[in-house]
């Protein structure tokens, strides 16, 4: 069978695939197999030929020739039933507990499974080699270096521009606007409107709009004096003559900019301190009194039905997604820049600061202990089910590949180790039989 086909037919049967770098180590198992059946093919030689030459009368040493040839063959042969009952049956004999491999692949890779949980997914593990690394003053020198800052940042400017042109528009609209409404509506706004107007009338704060109107407010009537004066007129009534409405309007218009003009030149006025005791009076209503904090409901919620603010909600999506990504992709940003500065500043903390170290190493050793600890389930499984995935042939064949060559030489230690063996044991048995 071709690379090609040991491809396929690794794939087909849910095992490992193939590839020339397998084949080359195949072809060096193949040369160590029969190096190691040469020592045993040399033992059996030199059992023969000292048997032989024990038979025509040799010396003493034909014996232990013999001997030691004799025990090397069993030990070759020992080893050589070990290693290949890994993989196979030998010489396809229905031997017990051999193919160990092919037949016990899917209890191998619960075992497997079961190693892993125990020996490195457990939280005390986790903790030991997470501390042991110091990964909070590593992190942080990194994240000193000015360029490492700057590849961080591009990267992040990168994900958040790619994150933000994947969201569908309408969909992020229609959270946005139901998140703001359900909030908008589940708070009672008069208190903290109240609230807030109280400390604004207390510091003062109203003013410089008060001043504003004032100053706009004569402004405006110095230019429409006229639509002022007939606006009065046309509301007199029929039966007055015209001279004394025309009398009237400009009395009036003399008396509104006369009015608004001390409004906008004395802070001390006593309409600006009626309008002081009104809007305090007002505050005060808004947090205490249950019908003024009514009709600002009320008033909260038309606003809040109104197809218009609903689709202002929707659009403020628009202006901050442009706005990000406008930021996000210009180096000079504020976003940018503000993001460089702080990875610097945190490396060099996390880099200096023992305290920011056992923080940055607290947390992640929380983090990865909860993943263990939560899914370690989930990946030992994830183990037992991908070997018992593989096919048993095909698995069995690339084992082979991988540490054949290393269980040729058990091979060839045996031989050699059961000749020395044999050597002794007769040695021994010759010293103590006289």
């Amino acid at each position: 069978m071709d690379v090609a086909a040991k491809t396929t037919a690794g794939r087909a049967g849910g095992g490992f695939s193939y590839g020339p770098a397998d084949e080359e180590r195949r072809r060096g198992v193949r040369k160590m197999k029969l190096v190691a059946t040469g020592f045993l093919a040399v033992a059996t030689l030199v059992y023969g030929l000292a048997k032989w030459a024990q038979a025509a009368g040799a010396g003493a040493w034909a014996g232990y020739v013999a001997a030691a040839a004799e025990a090397g063959m069993v030990g070759a042969l020992a080893d050589w039933f070990a290693v290949t009952a890994l993989f196979k049956r030998p010489l396809g004999l229905p031997v017990p507990h051999t193919a160990i491999i092919p037949t016990k692949k899917d209890v191998l890779g619960r075992s497997l499974g079961d190693f892993v949980g125990e020996n490195f997914l457990s939280e005390q593990v986790v903790r030991t080699r997470l501390r042991a690394v110091g990964i909070g003053s590593r992190l942080g020198g990194w994240l000193a270096d000015p360029e490492h800052a700057d590849r961080v940042t591009e990267q992040a400017a990168a994900a958040l521009r790619g994150a933000l042109r994947v969201l569908r528009d309408s969909d992020v609209q229609v959270v946005v606007g139901e998140a703001i409404t359900r909030r908008a509506d589940t708070m009672d706004v008069a208190p903290g409107l109240g609230r807030m107007l109280e400390r604004v009338v207390g510091e003062g704060g109203h003013r410089r709009a008060v001043d504003l109107v004032c100053v706009r407010a004569h402004d405006w009537l110095v230019l429409h004096g006229d639509s002022v004066m007939d606006a009065v007129q046309n509301g007199a009534p029929g039966w007055t003559p015209r001279f004394v409405d025309r009398r009237i309007g400009e009395r009036v218009y003399k008396e509104l900019l006369r009015f608004v003009g001390e409004m906008r030149d004395m802070p001390d006025h006593p309409a600006r301190g009626a309008l002081d005791r009104f809007l305090a009076d007002f505050a005060l209503e808004l947090q205490t009194d249950p019908d003024t904090r009514e009709r600002v409901e009320r008033l909260k919620r038309d606003l809040l039905a109104r197809g218009e603010v609903q689709d202002l909600i929707k659009s403020t999506w628009n202006a901050v997604r442009s706005m990000v990504v406008a930021a996000a992709a210009d180096e000079r940003s504020e976003l940018r820049l503000r993001t460089r500065a702080s990875l610097l500043s945190l490396g060099v903390r996390m880099a200096s600061d023992r305290r920011v170290q056992q923080k940055v190493d607290g947390w992640l050793e929380d983090a990865a202990t909860y993943v263990v600890t939560t899914y370690r389930d989930e990946i030992t499984a994830l183990i037992s089910e991908t070997v018992a995935g593989w096919d048993a042939e095909q698995t069995s064949r690339k084992i082979e590949a991988h540490v054949g060559r290393d269980l040729q030489f058990i091979r060839i230690n045996g031989t050699v180790v059961g000749a020395l063996a044999g050597v002794l044991i007769y040695t021994v048995s010759r010293a103590v039989g006289g």
